[in-house]
């Protein structure tokens, strides 16, 4: 059905009747006096577009109140899924994610490009599921609420970039913000999955006292530790044993997801972490309260270019008397 989001706005129709009638009174009545005009063709009926023009103005402003007003449509109620989580993913942005030691489709990447092409991809597929997205570094912050939207949800990840919130890792920080925006008991089947690459040092929360809340709260935390292998590199002395993921805090991770009724995972490329989620994907849902929409279409563009649109045929109206007149006095 159609609807008018701000129907109040529709006292603004008679302002400029209002206008004209107080500035009339107001005004002394004085002789006219005409001003000289140029010659005006006597054959083109000028009286006649007076009035025309005053209607499109009149047209005009209808349009431009009615869009003001925001009309809509509002569609058929659509229900939506009765079966899903609660989950928020909470990824680490700290400055360790740029180590380029994973691989897509064989050319090497960045940590965070690879948490980019699976969780995005992820976020997408959890249909039903209710989905918030948490960065955190030095501090944490919720850049999406829990959700179904989750296509806007996705893009967030997908544009996420490091350093945005500082360079430490501040674990129990994204725990402690993602247990306050868990609602306080609709769903039953909360979870928590937390990617980082490095070990807590950075915060007031400490992980496990974190951890330990999200267990009274019935929230369980998946913990992913990102990072490949060690592996010996080749230099000028020789054979050197490298270990990019030195600073992975695995017992503690390990020690989140036990206390809190959870899983821990590492993911040392794409196929792995890929992996994770299929395990994920087998968390039983939920049964949820039946909850309906109404999908809602803005109208207000269209009396907005039909009042453009009036306005361009207004001009021409008014003009095109002055252009004849123009013309004549050069004859």
């Amino acid at each position: 059905m159609f609807e008018l989001n701000w129907p109040w706005l529709l006292i603004l129709l008679p302002l400029p009747l209002l206008i004209r009638f107080f500035s009339r009174a107001g005004q002394p009545q004085l002789p006219l006096v005409l001003p000289n005009l140029p010659y005006i063709d006597t054959s083109t009926n000028t009286t006649a577009k007076k009035p025309r023009s005053m209607l499109i103005l009149t047209l005009v402003w209808l349009c431009l109140v009615i869009a003001s007003a925001r009309p809509m449509w509002i569609g058929e109620p659509q229900s939506i899924p009765q079966k899903g989580r609660e989950m928020m993913l909470s990824v680490d942005l700290s400055g360790s994610m740029q180590i380029e030691d994973m691989q897509i489709n064989n050319r090497m990447v960045d940590r965070l490009s690879l948490v980019k092409t699976v969780v995005a991809d992820f976020i997408q597929q959890r249909k039903g599921d209710r989905v918030g997205l948490i960065f955190f570094a030095d501090n944490a912050y919720l850049q999406a609420p829990l959700t179904f939207d989750l296509k806007t949800v996705s893009g967030y990840m997908e544009q996420a970039v490091l350093g945005l919130v500082g360079e430490q890792t501040a674990i129990g920080e994204g725990i402690g913000l993602a247990l306050k925006r868990f609602d306080a008991a609709d769903n039953p089947q909360k979870v928590l999955i937390l990617l980082t690459d490095g070990q807590n040092n950075a915060g007031e929360v400490k992980p496990l006292e974190a951890a330990k809340f999200a267990k009274e709260q019935g929230v369980k935390i998946y913990t992913i530790g990102i990072g490949a292998d060690s592996y010996y590199k080749r230099t000028l002395f020789g054979n050197q044993k490298v270990d990019p993921s030195r600073d992975l805090d695995e017992k503690t991770l390990k020690a989140i997801a036990a206390q809190t009724g959870g899983q821990y995972f590492r993911a040392r490329d794409a196929e792995s972490l890929m992996n994770i989620y299929a395990e994920l994907d087998k968390l039983e849902p939920v049964e949820q309260a039946q909850q309906q929409f109404r999908p809602q279409t803005d109208l207000f563009h269209w009396p907005l270019a039909i009042a453009l649109l009036l306005s361009i045929f207004a001009c021409y109206l008014r003009q095109g008397p002055l252009f004849t007149a123009r013309n004549k006095s050069h004859d």
